[in-house]
């Protein structure tokens, strides 16, 4: 739902404003695939547990092998929403996540595909030229199976910086 007024200026005819945006609207974000090299890199800097960078003690945990970390899991949704939504949005901040899921185990090699649902929107009554999405973030694997849900905020400015 991207602008059609054609005497916008090129960088706001290609931005997506508040007004672009519907509940229900569903964003594909794409895939990405972690390997175990990934995996174990990401732990050794923020993650540190067993399950996370040695195959042979990770066969002994509760999964039965190396898995990504939760984190890794939410960063690979985040990188997948920026570069489909946010880097052409005009968002202003993000208020915050209000629930994070980690619904299955995310092994190296699983190719994690990214969805973001726009779940309702409104105008502020406070702030004039911005409103706020509420969005279902998910990654599912190969099979559809989900790994990882949030639920979260983000404020995007009006077409119209005046309006309330």
């Amino acid at each position: 739902m991207m602008s059609a007024d054609p005497q916008a200026a090129p960088e706001d005819r290609d931005m997506l404003f508040f007004e672009d945006f519907a509940a229900g609207h569903v964003f594909e974000l794409g895939s990405r695939t972690l390997s175990e090299d990934d995996i174990v890199r990401f732990a050794r800097e923020w993650d540190p547990q067993a399950i996370h960078l040695d195959r042979e003690a990770a066969a002994d945990g509760p999964f039965g092998g190396l898995i990504a970390s939760g984190w890794q899991t939410a960063c690979v949704w985040m990188r997948l929403h920026v570069d489909a939504v946010l880097n052409r949005a005009a968002m202003l901040t993000a208020p915050g996540v209000e629930e994070m899921r980690w619904l299955a185990p995310v092994r190296p090699g699983m190719r994690l595909h990214g969805r973001t649902t726009i779940l309702d929107l409104w105008r502020s009554e406070k702030v004039a030229g911005r409103g706020t999405l509420r969005m279902r973030g998910e990654l599912a694997d190969d099979e559809g199976r989900s790994v990882m849900t949030l639920l979260a905020r983000g404020h995007v400015r009006t077409r119209n910086q005046e309006e309330r």
